[in-house]
């Protein structure tokens, strides 16, 4: 692992670091911000994915989270949203799809399943490299949360492994994919055409077909230019209400989709998640 760069920041350590993936086979890169509790002793980890368009730094550089981080003693790990190079296929003018829109999935198709393996990458490969390079982490108190396309990863990777992550919550999230025009294309050139394997990637489709999580908690703007047809909350909200699944939606009416309303109630589900962890 390299490390790019470490800044002192609320007391605890602001870190981009660098490795070579055996999932992507690309080199990737992720931020850690390690509070000053770590000094004594192990701290758990919050995992932040970002959305469509953006690298580890959005999050990082605007997201606000390091007050709250460093008052409830968590660590933030902030991955890249999909492998990137000269020789990873990508579609440079289709921000919807490769570069930056990794889709927290497994691809099945050529030639994309050579590299975009954001699943495993982020549920296991990243993991065991935070555990090897943090000892201070305590893997036994993992939270989940992300915005947009990055929620969708949390929520689905939640769903996936309720006995592993404490708590998970999502900003804006595209809580059915299969069907949001944001997305829908991309499962398809990723997975293939036969849409039943879309389930395993899809929150609402997990939870109808028997997937659990203990409780959400979502964030959404009333103002999101993006509400209607690329994310559409009510959809989780019905699969929760029908699963039995405790799902706390709070509408921000006059927010948009953008980090200033994230930042905005980013210390709010810090403080959910360490009271959780």
């Amino acid at each position: 692992m390299e490390t790019v760069s470490t800044a002192k920041s609320h007391e605890g350590l602001q870190g981009v670091y660098r490795h070579v993936s055996g999932e992507t086979k690309t080199p990737m890169t992720f931020s850690v911000f390690v509070p000053p509790q770590a000094a004594k002793g192990k701290v758990p980890v919050l995992w932040y994915f970002s959305g469509l368009t953006c690298t580890h730094a959005n999050v990082t550089e605007k997201g606000e989270f390091r007050a709250a981080a460093a008052q409830h003693g968590v660590m933030i790990v902030c991955p890249d949203t999909s492998p990137r190079g000269a020789d990873v296929p990508d579609e440079p003018d289709n921000w919807q799809f490769g570069s930056g829109a990794g889709f927290y999935l497994d691809a099945t198709q050529a030639p994309y399943d050579q590299n975009y393996r954001m699943y495993s990458y982020v549920s296991k490969e990243l993991p065991e490299l935070i555990a090897e390079q943090f000892p201070v982490a305590d893997l036994s108190r993992q939270g989940l949360f992300g915005h947009s396309m990055g929620g969708h990863g949390a929520l689905t990777l939640a769903l996936k492994h309720p006995e592993r992550y404490k708590s998970c919550s999502a900003f804006a999230p595209i809580v059915q994919p299969s069907t949001s025009d944001w997305s829908a294309p991309a499962l398809n050139k990723f997975l293939g055409p036969d849409e039943s394997a879309w389930r395993d990637y899809d929150a609402t489709l997990l939870i109808a077909d028997g997937k659990k999580f203990k409780e959400f908690l979502v964030d959404q703007g009333g103002s999101d230019p993006f509400l209607q047809k690329g994310l559409k909350p009510w959809l989780l909200e019905e699969a929760c209400q029908a699963a039995g699944i405790p799902l706390t939606l709070n509408m921000r009416e006059g927010y948009d989709h953008s980090y200033y309303f994230i930042s905005s109630f980013m210390a709010d589900h810090i403080a959910w998640h360490a009271a959780r962890l």
